[in-house]
């Protein structure tokens, strides 16, 4: 073979690989006018089955079908949800890795936690709010409180004699009932329990005397005449639980706790990309099928858009600061 024909063939081989590798850098890396060209990842900070899990498989199978691209959700659990955050904050900013979190992510670890391995504020840029998961104060149908009121005059007339069940120091049942001791100026005693079953269970068996709980967990015992509903904790009725008035409407704004749920991108993800989702996000969460999906989960469907989210964020954790350092919280 002659060096003309091995410098040709050389030729055409080096022109065959730049091809091919121009090829699959326009593929991996498409323009991001063009989002999405490939599977968007929801990271869930939260084993599967849970309020948040659901919210985000029935917001991704929405979002799939808007974008005609796969979108899957990735559970990542741990460390009060960090695992699962620090992942996403630590991701490619391109579009295709997002978080689907509750308020606990947002607000209650960067108020509660000093030692976050990231910054929520400057790390993460909010898409939406997209579902609310109201909590109820309930106490045991045979109980003598037969509201909220009743609960709170036996409380001032002899503190820390009643006890409410918790998930952990800063869970949100935790900082609600705190919210209502300073809130009504009552004393009460926090009880930890592993989970709703567990807890709920203590409560119609008398080892405690209230319990806060996502509606969702108490209403199949509130139907079951074994519990009674006395309060809804944030400031808007449960569509489960109509005739249940809110702390609001008791005269306690300052014991309002609303759990909720976002999406979220990584800080300096594009913003063409970032309105591209807003725009979906908010065509799904005002979709009637998916209202109707998020209510039979004993939850709220809402749209709040990126600056709306951001104001929410803001304002909880300067409340939930607050109250951790007035009812002396501490979450290591």
């Amino acid at each position: 073979m002659t060096s003309l024909v091995r410098a040709s063939l050389l030729s055409v081989a080096l022109a065959t690989l730049a091809s091919a590798a121009s090829l699959s850098h326009a593929q991996t890396a498409a323009p991001t006018g063009a989002w999405p060209q490939r599977t968007v990842r929801l990271v869930v900070p939260f084993p599967p089955g849970g309020g948040t899990d659901t919210v985000a498989r029935a917001l991704g199978q929405k979002l799939s079908a808007r974008l005609d691209k796969p979108v899957v959700v990735d559970n990542k659990p741990g460390a009060s949800t960090i695992i699962g955050t620090e992942a996403v904050v630590r991701a490619e900013p391109d579009g295709y890795t997002l978080l689907v979190s509750g308020s606990s992510s947002y607000t209650v670890n960067p108020a509660l936690r000093s030692k976050l391995p990231y910054d929520l504020a400057k790390d993460l840029v909010p898409v939406a709010t997209v579902a609310r998961a109201p909590l109820v104060m309930v106490v045991s149908a045979t109980a003598p409180y037969k509201d909220l009121h009743g609960l709170i005059a036996a409380a001032k007339a002899a503190p820390k004699t009643i006890h409410y069940a918790t998930f952990g120091s800063g869970s949100g049942p935790h900082l609600a009932g705190a919210l209502l001791e300073q809130a009504a100026g009552i004393k009460l005693q926090d009880v930890p329990y592993r989970g709703s079953s567990q807890s709920l269970m203590a409560l119609i068996g008398g080892e405690i005397q209230l319990g806060i709980d996502t509606v969702a967990a108490a209403a199949p015992q509130i139907r079951a005449g074994k519990l009674r509903a006395l309060a809804i904790a944030g400031k808007s009725r449960s569509s489960m639980l109509p005739g249940v008035p809110t702390v609001e409407e008791l005269k306690l704004p300052d014991a309002v706790f609303d759990a909720w749920y976002a999406i979220a991108a990584p800080a300096k993800t594009p913003p063409e990309v970032i309105r591209k989702l807003v725009a979906e996000v908010e065509a799904i969460t005002r979709d009637p099928g998916m209202q109707e999906q998020v209510r039979a989960q004993g939850m709220e469907p809402v749209h709040l858009g990126p600056v709306a989210t951001r104001a929410v964020m803001d304002d909880e954790i300067g409340r939930y600061r607050a109250l951790a350092h007035r009812a002396q919280i501490v979450v290591e």
